[in-house]
């Protein structure tokens, strides 16, 4: 009698079977559909999709858009600065925070030092209209007197002479009215309230999270465009980076010296002309032919004499000469290749259809719109369509 209880054997038997079964077979494999390559024209579909779709939340969201651009100008021209600090082994949560802290706290030393100085400016300019309308007045008959003595009545005549001297006056008026409203509406206040709250926080969470963004985006590109892509976004980094923080550099060094140069020189408004002819240089030209248009006409309607007009005259040389040698060359040199023309025309363009949100948006899409052009003027270069011959 062998040693088995009853049952074991049969248990056994059945574990060897179930051993030596052969594992059952995979379910098959549904079958995925096969796309070929997308044509020329579904390539052209999609691109001219994403274009629409693009102008389109523009339109609808143009009002509420500008603090989110702001904070992803912030979060881009600050992001060097933070890589910095994070290879020194500060988190990069950590250094975020460090530096959008730094910027405000620029902003608020700003607004204590300068405001108070700002808001005296803009009280005395307000005080003084009615001079300035007198005076100008008063330029305007003795032009348009000079003008009738020369070419006679039936060029000038005195119906014109007063009606033009009367009109020069109301502009300044109509002006500063049109300012006074603009500053003082609910919707500006609220676009102003809303820069100063939202952009910071939203700036803090875009350049925390600039590195995870930009890789999210590059997994994106399609495989076979991914090199042609990323060398052309480079090529737009390169110039985007250098002017957005060399032409802040340079606006803040101009409106320093203006501020400075044209208080010093006595003008009673130097300060706040001079602040916005530097901070309006960003648009060429602009704000040279601002600050010194303003600075001359009030030199003369203050100074009774041409020696403080002399004066002023000398600041804003002096300015331009460190602009257009010293400045500019030092902090922009030849890195940024978009042309004068180009950029007005793109921050004209951008203020006419979307505001503010426009001019922001301007530099930005004229940079990308010049490197495309760029690529796509070497490819036409190199093609047949411009290197064959003409046909015998």
């Amino acid at each position: 009698m062998s040693g088995i209880p009853p049952g074991e054997g049969d248990r056994v038997a059945a574990d060897q079977q179930e051993i030596i079964a052969e594992p059952e077979p995979p379910p098959p494999a549904i079958p995925r559909p096969r796309y070929g390559p997308p044509t020329r024209t579904q390539r052209i579909i999609a691109i001219v999709s994403l274009l629409v779709v693009f102008w389109l939340g523009l339109q609808l969201f143009a009002s509420v858009l500008a603090p989110f651009v702001a904070a992803a100008v912030m979060a881009y021209a600050l992001d060097p600065p933070t890589t910095a600090l994070t290879r020194l082994g500060l988190p990069r949560g950590g250094a975020a925070l460090l530096m959008i802290l730094a910027v405000l706290a620029g902003v608020l030393l700003f607004a204590l030092l300068l405001y108070p100085l700002v808001i005296v400016q803009i009280g005395l300019l307000i005080g003084r209209i009615p001079q300035y309308a007198t005076l100008l007045q008063g330029w305007a008959r003795e032009v348009l007197t000079h003008l009738q003595e020369n070419f006679g009545t039936d060029v000038v005549n005195d119906k014109i002479r007063d009606l033009v001297s009367g009109q020069a006056g109301s502009m300044l008026s109509i002006l500063l009215s049109t300012v006074t409203g603009l500053v003082t509406s609910g919707f500006a206040i609220f676009n102003l309230l809303s820069l100063a709250v939202v952009t910071p926080v939203v700036g803090f969470y875009l350049l925390r999270d600039w590195p995870t963004i930009l890789g999210l985006i590059d997994s994106w590109l399609p495989y076979r465009y991914r090199d042609v892509i990323r060398a052309q976004a480079r090529a737009v980094d390169r110039v985007l980076s250098a002017w957005v923080r060399g032409q802040a550099l340079c606006c803040l060094i101009l409106a320093v010296y203006y501020a400075a140069g044209l208080t010093i020189a006595g003008l009673d408004l130097g300060l706040l002309v001079g602040l916005a002819a530097g901070l309006l240089s960003f648009i060429p030209y602009v704000g040279s032919i601002t600050g010194a248009v303003t600075s001359i006409g009030l030199a003369l309607a203050q100074f009774p004499h041409w020696r403080g007009v002399v004066v002023v005259i000398g600041v804003l040389i002096v300015g331009q000469t460190l602009e257009g040698y010293v400045i500019y060359p030092r902090f922009l040199g030849d890195r940024v290749e978009l042309p004068a023309v180009w950029v007005i025309f793109a921050l004209f363009a951008g203020a006419a259809a979307f505001g503010f949100l426009g001019v922001m948006l301007a530099v930005p899409v004229a940079a990308t719109i010049g490197a495309l052009a760029r690529f796509w003027l070497r490819r036409y270069l190199n093609s047949p369509l411009y290197l064959d011959p003409p046909a015998a």
